[in-house]
């Protein structure tokens, strides 16, 4: 059913958008800068800039600026599999038929890199604290894979997972961490950056990001000989001769001057769209005191989110019934209760942009069939359904419960009331 918008509740003129881009005006300069230079390819002052903007302002010594987050993450993964099963004698290596541990719930943009090098993704399930990775389920996928010598980490929505518990489960077990902090870009955890907890770490640049270029991403690390062969590979892996020489299969993945100069712009407001940001948590939070729900929660002793969305999820006792299917959903009205279906179709109504929780990997067609890990032990492949109570698989019950709601920095207070108000009407 759809909601009854009895109320009449009169819809925005403008769209609301979940993240949209927020612009200052010091991008197009540097555009300018190098559309008048003629710099318009993988090289210039602006990459240079963006580089050294980026180590200085996340705490690691080398940055190289690519295409995409997901360009940087292949990278990364390329860089694991020389690192960890590369041959000394012909200095190469591949995840080829390796297992490799990753988040369960993210965007699949983490994980699919995994497989580009052939790697095989193991799904650990979620902890409700965080909504990250959890530390007791990856421990459990030590014990059933003791062989596994990658885990890649993602911090959801901005906030931080439990860096410090899961640092030391790999270290136990000798296995290095891939960071993925594309959508963290400015959260701390214990006063670090995140995109410094790994061996190799990525963040990303995508037009809904916390500060952007319409695209791009950046490989961080703490190795010299690690950024070197990442600028080689991403430049179609170009041998030093005077001619198009290749001995290794190269990428095209180097970034664009012209995205560069957006991304210069853009990192002087870093923290101001962190605060504006953190603010419609806040009034959110606040707006929604005495309904049955809760904010995505976050370790407020020992760490500090960018708060890129906020997301909602609903109490177990206050969910109507709602049933998706693999592209579909459908959802009964009752009175005092709601669910992510009901309120999305609520928000929508008015003009603004809400989303599903990401579905976790495990639950994806592509993915069905790879291991999943719960705090248990072997959790067993799921669709759609959901089994309420099931303590035994966090990740699909966050997504059946909880929701991202608008969150674009420049929605005014009235706009962000307007949204609560429609919210709240869902629960009647």
């Amino acid at each position: 059913m759809a909601f009854d918008n009895s109320k009449k509740y009169e819809a925005f003129d403008k769209k609301i958008w979940l993240a949209s881009p927020t612009m200052h005006g010091e991008e197009i300069e540097y555009v300018k800068e190098a559309y008048e230079t003629n710099w318009m390819s993988t090289v210039g002052e602006n990459i240079n800039e963006v580089e050294r903007i980026t180590c200085e302002k996340i705490g690691c010594k080398y940055s190289v600026a690519l295409s995409a987050g997901t360009a940087a993450l292949h990278m990364a993964m390329k860089l694991a599999g020389l690192k960890l099963y590369g041959q000394p004698d012909v200095g190469h290596g591949t995840l080829e038929g390796k297992r490799v541990f990753a988040s369960d719930m993210t965007f699949d943009a983490t994980v699919n890199p995994i497989v580009y090098e052939g790697g095989i993704p193991v799904f650990i399930d979620t902890e409700y604290d965080t909504w990250n990775m959890d530390p007791v389920a990856l421990e459990k996928a030590f014990e059933i894979y003791p062989e596994v010598k990658l885990v890649v980490m993602a911090h959801l929505y901005g906030t931080p997972g439990k860096v410090e518990e899961l640092k030391a489960i790999c270290d136990k077990h000798g296995a290095i961490i891939i960071e993925d902090a594309a959508e963290s870009l400015g959260a701390t955890y214990k006063g670090a950056q995140t995109g410094t907890f790994g061996k190799y770490n990525c963040i990303s640049f995508n037009g809904n990001k916390i500060i952007t270029g319409s695209a791009g991403g950046m490989l961080l690390t703490d190795s010299l000989e690690a950024a070197n062969k990442v600028r080689k590979w991403s430049t179609q892996a170009r041998e030093n001769a005077t001619w198009y020489q290749h001995e290794e299969l190269g990428y095209n993945y180097r970034m664009s001057n012209v995205i560069a100069g957006v991304i210069r712009g853009q990192y002087p407001h870093l923290e101001e769209h962190i605060a504006q940001k953190k603010a419609i948590y806040e009034r959110y939070k606040e707006g929604l005191k005495g309904l049955p729900v809760s904010m995505n929660p976050y370790d407020e002793k020992n760490s500090e989110p960018n708060f890129w969305l906020s997301c909602l999820i609903i109490d177990e006792e206050a969910m109507c019934k709602q049933v998706r299917g693999e592209k579909d959903v459908c959802y009964v009205k009752e009175q005092g209760k709601s669910c992510p279906t009901e309120i999305l179709e609520a928000i929508a109504s008015i003009n603004a942009e809400g989303r599903p929780i990401w579905k976790p990997m495990h639950m994806q067609p592509v993915y069905r069939m790879n291991g999943f890990i719960t705090k248990e032990g072997n959790g067993r492949a799921r669709t759609n359904a959901y089994i309420a109570g099931s303590a035994e698989d966090v990740g699909i019950d966050i997504f059946n419960r909880g929701l991202c709601l608008p969150s674009d920095n420049k929605m005014t207070e009235e706009q962000q009331d307007k949204i609560i108000e429609v919210i709240r009407a869902c629960f009647e």
